[in-house]
């Protein structure tokens, strides 16, 4: 059974209880993050990758040098799911 697509409400609460820097963006979440360098940017980027590929979800990843923006939707559900908060939550451990 693929995902559903959360209310804005149930986004709203998952939001509150991930680290602060989440937000919604053009109806993804939406996360900034800047390293002291791009070596450390990319490392992230490795790490997010191995726990996508767990998940099996994976999310938008842009660098620009020290700079990693995610944006995470559930293209299945056509929206933002339990399985973007919960890579959202993953993230944040690292």
């Amino acid at each position: 059974m693929p995902p559903t697509k959360l209310s804005d409400q149930e986004i709203k609460a998952g939001i509150a209880q991930l680290s602060s820097g989440w937000s919604m963006v053009n109806a993804k979440l939406h996360k900034s993050f800047k390293f002291g360098d791009f070596v450390e940017a990319f490392g992230f980027m490795t790490k997010v990758a191995i726990v996508s590929e767990k998940l099996d979800h994976h999310p938008e990843l842009f660098n620009v040098y020290n700079r990693v923006t995610i944006d995470l939707t559930t293209h299945d559900a056509s929206g933002i799911s339990s399985l973007d908060l919960e890579l959202a939550k993953r993230i944040d451990a690292l």
